[in-house]
């Protein structure tokens, strides 16, 4: 968009886009340790939430489950927290392939 310069008949450009100089900001931000809080426990139902009939899907059934859910979460939760910080921008190294095993002495299997 242009206007005309106040009496000087030249258009003079409103556009206040970013400058090519300015630093970019990357599109991901950061990740903080708030970003990845602790899994939360279930909440344990009380005695009174069981109908007592047997159910094949019980709240306590349900409860372990959910249980057995948040164990594993946590300890894989806990496991990101015991690495250390990668740097953005930061090469992985390569792993090795795993060994492969030596290759039998066998006699060939005639083709057929």
């Amino acid at each position: 968009m242009q206007q005309l310069g106040a009496g000087t008949g030249r258009a003079r450009s409103t556009y206040t886009g970013r400058s090519a100089a300015l630093p970019r900001k990357s599109a991901v931000p950061r990740a903080t340790p708030s970003d990845d809080p602790p899994p939360q426990p279930p909440v344990r139902p009380a005695l009174d939430d069981c109908c007592h009939s047997g159910c094949t899907q019980c709240v306590f059934d349900l409860y372990d489950e959910a249980l057995e859910r948040y164990e594993v979460a946590l300890s894989a939760w806990r496991a990101r927290q015991a690495r250390p910080p990668q740097k953005q921008g930061a090469k992985l190294k390569p792993q090795a392939d795993p060994p492969r095993s030596a290759p039998s002495r066998a006699k060939p299997r005639p083709r057929r």
